[in-house]
C-alpha cells in the first residue's frame, strides 16, 4: 500500500513538485541563514583564536572585546610579569587607522603591534615572505584579504609602500589571518613601530598576552593577575566567547536571522500545507476507494506517512545541497565568506525543523482523509 500511496503522490508531477519545493525553499534558507549567523559570531572571537600561545588576555577593567578596550600604561606588562605562576607575558596593540595607497586612495586598516622580540601575536601563517622581514624598519605584514583589496593579487602587496600617518610603511609579507567581525585590513608590525606609527594619547598597550607556568591553572593565574594588579584578566576562551556576547548584546544580527529562519519555516509550511491539501482533496475518491475495499484507518495513516517521508527526504537532501553549494561557490568568489563552514549541528536543526513542519502539514491532511467515507467513491 505504501507503494501505490507513493504512485498517487508522484503521479500528479506539479503537485509533488510544489511539495518538494516547499521543503527545498525551507531547507536551504534555514541552513543557509544559520551558517552566516553562526560564522559572523565566531568572528567575534578571531582576534583571540590567532594568538593560540596566549592562554591569558590582560587588559583595563573596562574593556570588553578585543575591538572595546581602553590602553593601559606601559608599566602594566612588567607588573603582569611579576604574578606568580606567569611564565611570561608579551604586549600587543591594536588600533584603528587609514592608510594611504600609492595611488592616493585612503583605506580604513587595524593595525596589530605584536612583540618585538618574539613576534607574539603574528599570525601563524605567513603565505608570503619571511617572520624575520618583520624585524626590518618600517615593515608590515597585511593580511590577504586585505592585499587583495588594496592591491589587488597578493604578490602584487609585496614589497608596496603605504603611508600610515605621515609615515612610510612597506609591505614584506602577507599573512592568512581569520577575518574579524568588521572586516577590515589587517596590519601587523612590530610593538615599537606601532608606536611610532600610531601617535596618540600616553597610554598605547591594548592588551597583555600571558602563559600561565607549566603545571598552573590559567584561571587560578588570572585571578591572581586580577588581585595583585587590579586589571581585568580573562582565559583566552572566556576572552572570545566575550566577543561573541558582544555581537549579540549590541547588534541585531540575531533578530534579524531569527526572523528570516522563521520565515523560511512559516512559508515553508505554508507552501506545503496548501500543497498538500489540494493533492488529498483532488484524490479524496481515490482514497475513499481504498476505504470501500477495506483499507483501515492505519492503513492510510502509514499510507500518507510514506507520501510525507518521501517529499521531506527529497526536498532535505536538495535544500542542504544547494546551501552548501551557496556558501562554496561564496568561498571560492568572494572574501566576505572567507573561514565560512557548516557547523554540524546546522543540518541537524534543519532537519527537526523539516520534520516537524512534514509532520504539521501531514496531521492536517491526514484529518482530512480520515474523514473521508467510502461513498465518497460514488459521488
Amino acid at each position: 500500500m505504501k507503494w501505490i500511496a507513493i504512485r498517487m503522490l508522484t503521479g500528479d508531477r506539479v503537485k509533488f513538485a510544489g511539495l518538494v519545493f516547499g521543503v527545498v525553499f525551507s531547507t536551504l534558507l534555514i541552513t543557509q541563514q544559520l551558517t552566516i549567523f553562526v560564522n559572523l559570531l565566531l568572528r567575534g572571537a578571531a582576534a583571540v583564536h590567532e594568538v593560540p600561545s596566549a592562554d591569558i588576555w590582560v587588559m583595563d577593567p573596562a574593556g570588553r572585546t578585543p575591538d572595546v578596550t581602553v590602553p593601559l600604561p606601559a608599566t602594566s606588562l612588567q607588573r603582569v610579569r611579576g604574578v606568580a605562576g606567569v611564565a611570561w607575558a608579551a604586549p600587543l596593540m591594536r588600533a584603528g587607522a587609514s592608510v594611504r595607497t600609492p595611488d592616493g586612495a585612503l583605506e580604513p586598516v587595524t593595525v596589530v603591534g605584536v612583540d618585538d622580540a618574539t613576534l607574539t601575536g603574528l599570525p601563524r601563517t605567513v603565505q608570503l615572505g619571511r617572520r624575520a622581514a618583520l624585524r626590518e624598519p618600517d615593515a608590515v605584514f597585511i593580511d590577504a584579504m586585505g592585499a587583495r583589496r588594496l592591491f589587488g593579487t597578493e604578490r602584487g602587496a609585496l614589497d608596496q609602500r603605504l603611508e600610515l600617518n605621515d609615515r612610510r610603511a612597506v609591505v614584506r609579507g602577507i599573512v592568512d589571518s581569520e577575518p574579524t567581525f568588521t572586516n577590515s585590513v589587517m596590519l601587523y608590525t612590530r610593538y615599537a613601530n606601532a608606536l611610532e606609527f600610531l601617535p596618540g594619547s600616553r597610554n598605547r598597550l591594548s592588551f597583555i598576552l600571558v602563559q600561565a607556568q607549566a603545571g598552573a591553572n590559567p584561571f587560578a593565574v588570572a585571578r591572581q593577575i586580577t588581585a595583585a594588579t587590579g586589571l581585568r584578566a580573562r582565559v583566552a576562551g572566556d576572552f572570545a566567547q566575550d566577543g561573541i556576547d558582544y555581537i549579540i548584546d549590541n547588534t541585531g544580527i540575531p533578530i534579524n536571522f531569527g526572523i528570516t529562519v522563521a520565515l523560511g519555516v512559516i512559508v515553508g509550511i505554508a507552501i506545503v500545507g496548501l500543497t498538500f491539501s489540494l493533492f488529498i482533496r483532488d484524490n479524496i475518491r481515490q482514497f475513499g476507494a481504498l476505504k470501500a475495499i477495506g483499507v483501515t484507518n492505519g492503513t492510510i495513516r502509514q499510507m500518507v506517512a510514506a507520501q510525507s517521508a518521501l517529499v521531506a527526504l527529497i526536498g532535505y537532501g536538495l535544500g542542504l545541497a544547494l546551501a552548501i553549494g551557496f556558501l562554496e561557490l561564496g568561498r571560492i568568489y568572494s572574501d566576505a565568506f572567507k573561514g565560512f563552514y557548516t557547523p554540524w549541528q546546522i543540518p541537524l536543526i534543519a532537519a527537526v525543523m523539516v520534520a516537524c513542519m512534514i509532520l504539521l502539514t501531514g496531521l492536517i491532511a491526514l484529518r482530512q482523509v480520515l474523514r473521508t467515507e467510502p461513498a465518497e467513491v460514488f459521488r
